[in-house]
């Protein structure tokens, strides 16, 4: 199985990232990919990543963390300084996409940012930085690993509007919306939908994922995020990647398929995404 979006750069797990590695190692997890939110996270993705064959990083601006920019009277200077950062970071090696970077228009009510809100100039900003980080895709030849929330017709309108060919096959939805204008999109451009642990309690997501052709789906935790049932009544929290065999096994009753298809699909559709001909213990 390959873990296409966890964020083992967290602060819940800098203790024992190495520990979780290898247990969901053992669960038969032989890929992972690693998302930055920020500057901060990103580096710490790569850093992961360079210590480990099968793990890889991205690195980008997530849009909640856009709101820092917001008050700011230099924020311009700001911008450019981490667009020109994550340009540097584009062309190590071991980084195969930018990400995750998007639109939300989610009130977070939790969040370290005093006065976080919704507004005009926030979106604006967030737009223009999407903007910016896909073009920093196509110029590295990078995989795109998108987040969209409640911004559904702006985020597929920056899409259209800056889509290039070579994006196809080398995007993903993460922890799509079950939303069929997405899809839609997503199949007409060859973008690849995340599925995450909320399949397992969450219906909308579960009729909404019945619709996706196997041949569009990747396997994703978003670890420590989205634990999935029944880890999630029981309160085990932290989501970790090792917990990908329960989405297996859900997707296998909720899609009439074997696990071993389902398996087998997923894990060729990351290596699709990311451009890896092979994962395992000998990738470099």
């Amino acid at each position: 199985m390959f873990d296409t979006h966890t964020h083992l750069n967290f602060r819940r797990f800098k203790k024992n990232f190495d520990k979780v590695i290898k247990e969901a190692k053992n669960k038969g997890v032989i890929g992972f990919v690693v998302p930055g939110t920020d500057l901060k996270t990103s580096r710490q993705a790569l850093a992961i990543a360079n210590r480990y064959p099968y793990v890889f990083a991205a690195v980008g601006l997530h849009p909640h963390h856009v709101y820092k920019l917001v008050k700011l009277k230099n924020w311009r200077e700001e911008m450019e300084t981490i667009l020109e950062e994550l340009d540097k970071l584009l062309s190590e090696k071991k980084v195969v996409a930018v990400g995750e970077v998007g639109l939300d228009k989610y009130s977070y009510q939790q969040t370290k940012y005093d006065g976080y809100k919704i507004d005009d100039r926030l979106i604006s900003l967030q737009k223009e930085l999407l903007i910016e980080q896909i073009k920093l895709a196509i110029k590295h030849k990078k995989s795109l690993i998108l987040h969209n929330r409640e911004a559904t017709k702006e985020f597929l309108n920056i899409l259209e509007n800056g889509w290039d060919k070579q994006l196809e096959g080398r995007t993903v939805f993460h922890c799509c919306e079950p939303n069929d204008s997405l899809l839609d999109f997503a199949r007409h451009h060859r973008i690849f939908i995340g599925v995450d642990g909320d399949v397992t309690y969450n219906w909308e997501k579960q009729v909404f994922i019945k619709k996706v052709p196997l041949a569009m789906l990747v396997l994703e935790t978003d670890a420590p995020f989205l634990l999935p049932e029944p880890l999630r009544s029981q309160r085990k929290y932290p989501n970790e990647p090792g917990n990908l065999p329960i989405i297996v096994n859900f997707l296998a009753h909720l899609l009439v398929k074997t696990r071993r298809e389902i398996i087998k699909a997923t894990t060729q559709n990351a290596c699709l995404l990311f451009q890896q001909p092979k994962i395992g213990p000998d990738v470099v």
